[in-house]
Formats: C-alpha cells, structure tokens, sequence
C-alpha cells in the first residue's frame, strides 16, 4: 500500500467538488463575449466598487450572462492612465476608462469641461458634458464607441493650515495643481502651482513642500487629506466650482461592432446620456464620505463668497482666450463652443 488514505468526510468533499464542477464551467460558457475593462484608479476606489463593479454586474444580468466584462483596475494590463485611449483605439483591451487632462490637448471638445470655472455640480456638469460631445466631439474618439462622458465634483482647496476666502490669500502660497488649465488661473491669482503626481502630494504637504493642494472631497480617504490638512475652502452653491477633470468611458469599434444586434442593444441601454448622469451623481454622492471625515477630525470649512469666486472667474478669462485658440485650431469655432458648454451649464444646473 501507498500509505494514502482517505475517510468518508474527504469522499464526500471530493464528491462535491466534482459535481460543482460542471456547473461552474457550464457558467462560464455561458458567456459569449468576454470584454476586458481597464481603469487606472486601485480597486478600493469609490468608482471601482460604486460604479464599475455594479454597472458590468447589470450588463451580465441584462444579457443573461452572455456578456462578462472583466474589470482590471490599477493599469493591470500595463501601460499607463495616459495610454488608455490608444490601448482601446487598437483593441488591446475593449473598454477604458480615462481622463482627458491625461493627454493635454489631445481631446479638446473634451478637455473643454475641465476649464477652470466650468464645473458647477458633477451630474449637472456631466449632462452638459455628454450633449456637448454629442453636438461636437464625433470626432474625437474616431474608432471608438463612447460609452459615457462625465466630470468629478468641484475641487476645493484642502490647506495645511492658511484659509483661502480672497485672492489676497493665495498669494505666494504653492499648491499642487490638478491640471494645466488650472495651474495657470493660480498662477494669475498669485499663487505658485506646483505640478507633481497625486501619489506625491502626500509627502509634499506633509513635509510642507506644498502649503496645500486642490481636488475633489472624494479622494480624501485614500491620501488621508483630512489628517494632511486642517482647512477646507470651497466655492458657494451659486457659483462655479474651482476646476473639475473630464472623463471618457470608451469602448473599442470592433468589439462593439462584432456584437449580435440583441447584444448592442444591451450595451446600448447601459450607455449614453442616462450613463453619463448616473456616474456624475455618484461623483456628487462621493463628496459625502470625504468631508465627513474632514468634519469628525475637527478640521475647518470655509466658503469663499460668490463675489470673490466672480472676480476669479474674470481673472482667468485669459486661461478661456487661449482655449478658444486651441479650439480654433482644431477647426472649431472656439467661441461659440465655450458659450455652448456654459448654456448647457446653466441649464441642466437650474
């Protein structure tokens, strides 16, 4: 004998796992189409398990399984968060999630959104967002399916331990900025920006490299802002917010195309405008966590007055001037697409 035996309790489990078996390759057989999601952010990111997570979970379900969509956050499948469009344009993976700042200037009707003073709520940004790329940007994304267009809540400035309520109070201040366009409007309003990756801003402010920075409440839990900072300044609910980032959920040409009509349909009916809305909500839904946590560490919030807000606007005008000429360049009417974007604004906002 061998020496190998085995009792009753391990025949049984044996048994089980054998008959389990089919059941779990039957399931995954059961899927005729296996497209592969990549999104930069890690998966304890709200917008992983808020969003990503339920929304191919629904598609799953609406397909009766015959759709699965793997998720690989964190740049699983290599490359980089600026890489993501061109990894969908050539069919590395099926589906991306990207920010448009990542690469300046390559999208400009969708980098428009992320001018400073455009954003006012998150949901009502991303509708506008949405109709402006439908009314413009066709174009942009030549090759792709545009899934959704959205933006993130208005950043506020989160300080180590200065205020912000006038433009008087940014003087000489460095502040990590979250993008080109705004990096300039602090510049105009007199403070230093300073650009440097979000994982490094961290370190600067807590070696006082940086006197603060601007983002969205939401990003708050994972860099630990509230311990990092002591003061929360943000723009009123009656004016513009400070700066948001657009996005764009896409999906490669060819794999949508290679779907059966029933198939499309479902993709269909979980993309688009209602898309767009829905993730610009949870965006706005994504702030709670943050300042609540900002709030029980008995930290400050300060509201800068609209008319202050207003006069910063007007400062920046010079940041739009230049867009526009980007705009221009593209072969747009610069002009009328910035008057556009903000009557959609002021719309869906009122």
């Amino acid at each position: 004998m061998s020496g190998f035996s085995i009792n009753r309790r391990q025949m049984l489990g044996l048994m089980g796992g054998a008959l389990a078996a089919p059941a779990i390759i039957g399931k995954a057989r059961a899927a005729e189409v296996t497209l592969r999601l990549h999104h930069f952010l890690p998966p304890v990111a709200p917008m992983h398990k808020a969003f990503f997570e339920p929304w191919t979970r629904e598609i799953r379900k609406q397909s009766d399984g015959r759709i699965d969509i793997q998720i690989f956050p964190a740049m699983q499948l290599g490359g980089k968060p600026s890489q993501i469009a061109d990894q969908v344009a050539s069919n590395v993976v099926d589906i991306g999630w990207t920010l448009t700042g990542y690469t300046p200037g390559r999208y400009p009707v969708a980098e428009t959104a992320s001018l400073p003073f455009m954003i006012t709520n998150a949901q009502a940004t991303s509708v506008a967002m949405h109709k402006f790329m439908d009314e413009f940007g066709q174009d942009e994304y030549r090759g792709m399916k545009p899934l959704a267009f959205h933006v993130h809540a208005s950043g506020k400035f989160h300080m180590r331990d200065k205020a912000i309520e006038k433009q008087a109070d940014l003087e000489g201040l460095q502040i990590r900025a979250p993008n080109q366009s705004f990096g300039r409007a602090l510049s105009i309003l007199g403070a230093e920006p300073v650009f440097f990756p979000v994982t490094e801003m961290a370190v600067g402010l807590a070696n006082g490299v940086i006197d603060g920075t601007c983002l969205p409440y939401e990003v708050v839990p994972a860099f630990k802002l509230h311990e990092l900072t002591s003061v929360h300044c943000s723009t009123p609910a009656n004016a513009r917010g400070l700066y948001t980032n657009s996005f764009a959920l896409v999906m490669a040409g060819d794999a949508y195309d290679g779907l059966p009509d029933d198939l499309k349909a479902v993709i269909d009916a979980n993309s688009g405008l209602d898309l767009s809305r829905r993730i610009g909500k949870q965006f706005d839904t994504f702030e709670d966590v943050g300042r609540k946590m900002c709030a029980e560490h008995g930290n400050k919030f300060v509201e800068i007055p609209k008319a202050e807000v207003d006069r910063w606007q007007a400062s920046s005008q010079p940041v739009i001037d230049d867009w526009i000429e980007t705009l221009n360049d593209a072969g747009h009417d610069g002009k009328a697409m910035i008057d556009r974007i903000n009557q959609l604004i002021d719309a869906e906002t009122a």
